[in-house]
């Protein structure tokens, strides 16, 4: 008996030991660099976009920042890699980028069969289609028989002839390998019809000529929600991938911003915002990270809110309302476990 139990003993302690240092290898590794190497999308304005100088920018870029500003204290320490939809897995599960953000709808088969693991959801969306508005349609009902676009690899092609065949409507997919080439088929007329997330709908018609000259239509085909991906088994770091955004709804649920975060964090006496920026305690140590993790994501990228605005809000050329993005007090879905 003795010896059995020292044996599960041995055997406990040993697969404890895989398991603290699988669960830290990606921070460590992350660390020994000095950056996060982030997968991207190869351009979708206001999710993750590049600039002629190469700066990106967008929803998808800040998830990453955020995440590089709770580590080093610094956003900037990211560089990235645009990936297709085709590609973007494989060089999660390859190494080759150490997180995935590049508006990638999670689902029940992806987070189960491909060795990874969704965090959150920081932008929930869902299909639809985009019409020129000289075609005469006015709903996705009058789509039968149309030519249609859109990107391979992608959730879009399963909904689309989900759509297709529960209306029985007929139409003739047009699928390639980028989503530029499915813009481009569609901006020179090779279909009728491009779909994809409304989000990205939006984003790819102020990259047309004439953006007015298109229309997305009323129909919303399927649930998308998007957010970034990480290997199976790393928990530490799925943790601060997660916890870096829902600080940011936190924050912005209690009016902290990157403009008034180190007043609130100097003068604030409310326990709950004082352990959020770390005035008192360390909630960063059970992620392995600084007490100022959290202060140094608002400070350095700002609140979800803020973060939405600036790539995707109204003032924007993607020109999207909050909508289900809201805070959950707003009348949206966004809501985040407390820092505590």
């Amino acid at each position: 008996m003795k010896s059995n139990v020292g044996k599960i003993l041995t055997t406990a302690a040993v697969a404890a030991t895989i398991s603290t240092g699988a669960a830290a290898a990606t921070l460590d590794d992350v660390k020994a660099k000095g950056f996060i190497q982030c997968g991207v999308s190869q351009g979708v304005p206001g999710f993750s976009n590049a600039d002629d100088a190469g700066n990106w920018t967008g929803i998808d870029v800040d998830a990453c920042r955020a995440a590089a500003a709770a580590i080093f204290g610094d956003a900037q320490k990211v560089k990235f890699t645009p990936l297709s939809a085709k590609e973007r897995f494989t060089a999660l599960q390859s190494g080759e980028i150490d997180v995935l953000s590049r508006n990638t709808t999670w689902t029940y088969t992806r987070d189960t069969s491909l060795g990874l693991d969704f965090t959150t959801t920081n932008f929930y969306d869902g299909q639809g289609f985009m019409v020129r508005k000289d075609l005469g349609v006015e709903t996705a009902m009058d789509l039968d028989g149309a030519t249609v676009c859109t990107e391979q690899g992608t959730t879009t092609e399963l909904n689309m002839a989900d759509f297709f065949r529960k209306h029985q409507l007929s139409y003739v997919p047009v699928i390639v390998q980028k989503a530029d080439e499915a813009l481009a088929a569609y901006a020179s007329g090779r279909c009728d019809v491009f779909t994809t997330d409304k989000s990205g709908l939006a984003a790819h018609r102020s990259k047309l000529s004439d953006p007015a000259a298109h229309m997305i239509l009323p129909e919303t085909i399927s649930k998308e929600p998007l957010g970034p991906v990480v290997r199976h088994g790393d928990n530490q770091w799925k943790d601060i991938v997660t916890w870096a955004l829902f600080v940011q709804i936190n924050a912005e649920e209690m009016g902290i911003s990157s403009e008034n975060v180190a007043q609130i964090k100097a003068e604030s006496k409310d326990p709950s915002v004082r352990r959020l920026l770390g005035a008192e305690g360390n909630m960063g140590e059970a992620l392995g990270l600084n007490s100022d993790w959290a202060y140094n994501i608002i400070a350095e990228v700002g609140n979800y809110g803020e973060v939405f605005e600036r790539n995707v809000g109204p003032n924007t050329p993607v020109g999207l309302p909050r909508g289900v993005n809201n805070l959950w007090t707003e009348g949206g879905v966004l809501y985040a476990p407390p820092v505590r």
